[in-house]
């Protein structure tokens, strides 16, 4: 069958020849206690093989064709055909479907293919408390009606609520996080930062999966209180928080967003990339990739290379062709340009400066420059070109045919159409800032049109980039405003009144577990201990009416008076001066202090917990 879709395709002799002598004289051999038995094998493409999947498609397209022209809707992936049909009562969607059914069959028979009548399940997805269950058969078997089905590995249930899938990869984080429980015990086995990469590297992408289709049902307060099950064993390991510590205090501390609106972020990226519009955008279109049936056909391909120029004198050394365009992007006080500098051997003939949007990336405006070098060589009547940038990366975008940037796929088309008029285009790397005159000549252009001009941007797409930041912008907004709210992670909330703030902090420090400790109050603190049965009270060796928590310690305990005077001194700074007394919280501008002075140096009880930073970190966290 697979000689005849050949045929019926119109395929190359050349090409059906190499594929029949592929598919000629193939056998199937296993050994077994010493023993080898052979069976030639007619039948089925090689799985396992770099063009089994490409002899499959070959063969099962006329029956998707043939699907789609009946009226069906049909999808496939590898040997996985899902058919959709909907009516207004099941008798409709049974005549429907099992026609369609008996098409497949049909087909499968004139083709020599079975399909597996007693793996194939249907399930009715419908809001209506009653009504009738279409029965189905394929080739006189029965097909069984299920309340959910798998799909490429997502649970799609008759509700549409997606439950159990969630319940699914919930199931296998736990297992994944037991597994890492175990490794690292309670000695800390692993470091945080290998948790970290286990975090990111495993965890999110089993969650994470196929978001798109399911974000909705992460809004639903079920479903968070399962994620968030997941997610707070993992911050916990990773900023060393004993068990007791609220999920709020362990994801700040860990630098982690809460698992339902990463949910929520990676769907929305995943729309905005296939063009739907998102709120947060604006009117601002999204820079997409090409379509690889869009880009130039391999036959027609030409092999691009570019060379590689260090200094002025192998830059004078390539004086060779008529025209030579240096080209060079600058990204400069949030504004973004580019420029082409036009030369005849050492005299500069003609400049040109082009405007980009602000949210552009310098990426963009260096191969946005190629592009428009590369449009003007094929508008100029000269013969040869040179077209220089400093952008190795943008070089090596346009020389892999297999890049599908927009702009990299109409620089590539513009050099062809000049080689097919017989030009010659000649691609140069330039290494910048060593003093090479044409090159620093385009860089003050490239400035010049960021800083200077006044006109509408030629080129305004958002780059992935910005998308992605203007996402979580959003998503730590959202969490910001939970965690203002929730009323757990009190003591967290002294020295980080907001996520926002948190985020820039915490990896800069880089917290240990005894940081934890002071940062949540879970630790060796009397009111702790006292509270899980540990101590008989929670008084202070102060004073036994004092209760000896962490703004205790900090601000009021006498038996820490030295190091306080110690820090305050450094820092001219009175420690009580921004504390609210009937509450317990710190005044908004005193935030930054309280983590200055923990910091700096402080003992603990007993001296149970001591640590001392260098004040430099007054710098860090002050930015």
């Amino acid at each position: 069958m697979i000689r005849v879709r050949l045929a019926e395709e119109n395929c190359p002799g050349n090409i059906q020849r190499i594929l029949g002598s592929y598919l000629e004289n193939r056998s199937v051999s296993l050994r077994y206690l010493g023993e080898e038995v052979k069976r030639n094998t007619t039948k089925g493409c090689v799985q396992g093989s770099i063009g089994g999947p490409i002899l499959w498609d070959l063969l099962l397209d006329p029956l998707l064709k043939g699907l789609t022209e009946r009226g069906d809707y049909v999808q496939a992936f590898a040997d996985d055909v899902v058919l959709l049909f909907d009516g207004d009562s099941g008798s409709s969607i049974e005549r429907r479907a099992n026609a369609a059914l008996s098409h497949v069959q049909e087909w499968g028979v004139r083709n020599k293919l079975k399909f597996a009548a007693h793996k194939t399940k249907a399930v009715t997805f419908t809001r209506k408390l009653k009504y009738d269950t279409p029965r189905l058969n394929m080739g006189g078997v029965s097909i069984e009606m299920a309340s959910e089905v798998k799909i490429l590995g997502v649970t799609i249930d008759s509700s549409l609520t997606f439950n159990s899938h969630i319940r699914n990869v919930c199931a296998k984080a736990i297992n994944f996080h037991q597994q890492l429980s175990r490794a690292a015990k309670v000695t800390w086995g692993l470091n945080p930062e290998i948790v970290r990469i286990m975090y990111t590297a495993v965890l999110e992408p089993i969650i994470l999966y196929a978001a798109s289709v399911w974000a909705s049902s992460a809004t639903k307060l079920g479903v968070r209180k399962q994620l968030n099950t997941v997610q707070r064993g993992f911050a916990q390991k990773m900023c060393k928080a004993y068990k007791t510590v609220s999920l709020n205090s362990a994801m700040v501390l860990a630098g982690l967003l809460p698992l339902d609106l990463r949910i929520r972020e990676v769907a929305s990226l995943y729309e905005a990339k296939r063009g739907v519009e998102q709120p947060m955008l604006g009117d601002r279109e999204m820079e997409t990739r090409v379509a690889y049936a869009n880009t130039t056909h391999p036959a027609s391909q030409i092999e691009l290379q570019y060379s590689c120029l260090i200094d002025q004198e192998q830059v004078d050394a390539q004086r060779l062709q008529a025209v030579r365009i240096l080209t060079d992007g600058s990204l400069i006080e949030g504004q973004v340009g580019a420029a082409l500098s036009f030369w005849d051997n050492e005299v500069e003939t003609k400049s040109r400066k082009i405007k980009l949007a602000s949210y552009c990336t310098v990426y963009q405006a260096e191969i946005l420059a190629i592009r428009e070098a590369t449009a003007s060589a094929w508008t100029r009547p000269e013969r040869s070109f040179g077209i220089y940038s400093d952008s190795r990366s943008a070089l090596q975008a346009l020389c892999n045919w297999g890049s599908v940037n927009p702009l990299a796929v109409a620089s590539r088309e513009n050099i062809r159409r000049c080689v097919s008029q017989g030009k010659k285009i000649s691609l140069y790397w330039v290494k910048a800032h060593v003093d090479v005159r044409e090159n620093e000549r385009a860089d003050e252009l490239a400035k010049a049109a960021a800083l200077s001009l006044k006109v509408k941007p030629l080129y305004d797409k958002c780059p992935v980039s910005f998308v992605k930041r203007q996402f979580r912008m959003g998503t730590v907004d959202e969490w910001n405003r939970r965690y203002c709210q929730e009323s757990t992670a009190s003591v967290t909330k002294l020295f980080f009144p907001e996520v926002t703030r948190a985020f820039k902090i915490v990896r800069q420090v880089g917290l240990t577990g005894l940081h934890t400790q002071l940062f949540t109050g879970h630790g060796g603190f009397s009111e702790y201990l006292n509270r899980f049965g540990c101590k008989e009270n929670p008084s202070c060796i102060c004073d036994e009416e004092q209760i000896e928590d962490v703004p205790h310690i900090i601000f009021w305990c006498p038996a820490y008076s030295r190091e306080r005077f110690e820090c305050e001194s450094k820092l001219s700074m009175e420690a009580a001066s921004g504390l609210k007394e009937k509450q317990g919280l710190l005044r908004q501008s005193s935030h930054s202090y309280l983590i200055t002075y923990c910091f700096c140096h402080l003992t603990f009880i007993k001296n149970i917990i001591l640590f001392t930073i260098n004040i430099s970190i007054l710098i860090v966290l002050e930015q």
